[in-house]
This record gives C-alpha cells, sequence and structure tokens, in this order.
C-alpha cells in the first residue's frame, strides 16, 4: 500500500476525501454494530493522502447494510451460508440490492457456476467466473452496470449504440491465480 506510481504497491488511498469518509463511515458503521465483525483491516488514514486498510467484515445477517451498498472502496462483507442455502443466496443476491455493477462467482463444480449465471443474470453488467472483478477493460468489455448501477453503455464501444439493449460480460478463468498481484508489479 502506498504512491501508485511505485508499481510494487498493490493498493494506494481511495481517490479523494468524500470517497474516504464514506467509506470510513461503513468501516465505522461496522465495528459498532452488533450484527458485524472485523476479520482483517478497519484501519484508516488520512494525514497523507486518503488511505483506507483493506477491510475485511464477518456479518450473520444476510441484510446487513454494507451487504446491500455500493462502497466503492477496500471492503468486503462475507456472509456465511449452510451449504444446501445455495440457490436460496443467489436469489437473495439478485433480489437485494438495485445495483447491478459487478459479480462474480468462483466454483469448480460446472452446476454451481451454470446455476449462479443463471440466476444471477440481471444482478451483474460485468459477471466472473472464476476471475477476480476488477473491472472491465475500455474497448474489449463494454463496462457498465445494470439496474441502478448505470445504463450498460460505457467507454466508447459498439454498446452506446445498443442502447435499448442490455449488454451482459461473462469472463471465465481456467487457471487458478497464484499470486493476488498482477504481472507488471514484479
Amino acid at each position: 500500500m502506498g504512491d501508485p506510481e511505485d508499481f510494487k504497491n498493490f493498493f494506494n488511498a481511495v481517490i479523494d476525501k468524500s470517497a474516504y469518509r464514506s467509506i470510513v463511515e461503513y468501516i465505522d458503521y461496522a465495528r459498532g454494530h452488533k450484527n458485524a465483525k472485523i476479520l482483517a483491516g478497519g484501519n484508516y488514514d488520512d494525514s497523507k493522502g486518503w488511505f483506507i486498510e483493506p477491510t475485511v467484515i464477518l456479518t450473520d445477517d444476510p441484510h446487513f447494510k454494507l451487504m446491500e451498498e455500493e462502497i466503492f472502496g477496500p471492503v468486503v462483507t462475507i456472509y456465511v451460508y449452510k451449504d444446501n442455502q445455495f440457490a436460496e443466496m443467489l436469489h437473495t443476491c439478485d433480489k437485494t440490492s438495485p445495483y447491478a455493477l459487478t459479480g462474480a462467482i468462483f466454483a469448480t463444480d460446472r452446476k454451481a457456476i451454470t446455476l449462479a449465471e443463471r440466476t444471477l443474470r440481471n444482478a451483474a453488467g460485468n459477471f466472473y467466473i472464476n476471475d477476480k472483478p476488477t473491472g472491465a477493460v475500455v474497448g474489449q468489455q463494454p463496462f457498465g452496470g445494470g439496474r441502478a448501477s448505470g445504463t450498460n453503455d460505457k467507454a466508447g464501444g459498439i454498446q452506446n449504440m445498443l442502447r435499448w439493449t442490455s449488454p451482459r460480460s461473462v469472463k471465465e478463468t481456467f487457471t487458478p491465480a497464484r499470486d493476488y498481484r498482477y504481472p507488471f508489479m514484479g
């Protein structure tokens, strides 16, 4: 974590003070809530830049605020469900939020992947299968979300002319990641 001009850094500061304050509010909300526990991170510092530590939060409520709202920061909230609730949780994901920007599923069971891809068809403008959901590449994917996340016609592609459709990108990686870093960071 540090200066974005040093490519060895995987993380840098959030974009501005407004984003910093918003993300900190979510972390503090979780820190003080009975249905949440911070498992990792949770620290932040705005003494020089707006740095927020990558934060992992566990909740026992699938409708916890951080599970339903877009945060746009280094915060992930986890809800653990029973194996036999997989299909039910997919429907919960699909119906919980007005947003539909990016989603991902990690699985080796082809039936589970197919079920997730079909059930979450309208839940993510960019959908990833066994790959990190880091956002679309301009000119290669029609970056955009559905529902309250956008109109699906971003970043100068043919999708701008297809405004009345709802395109969806699905990316699947068959070779598992061996490291969290990108190749250029070496």
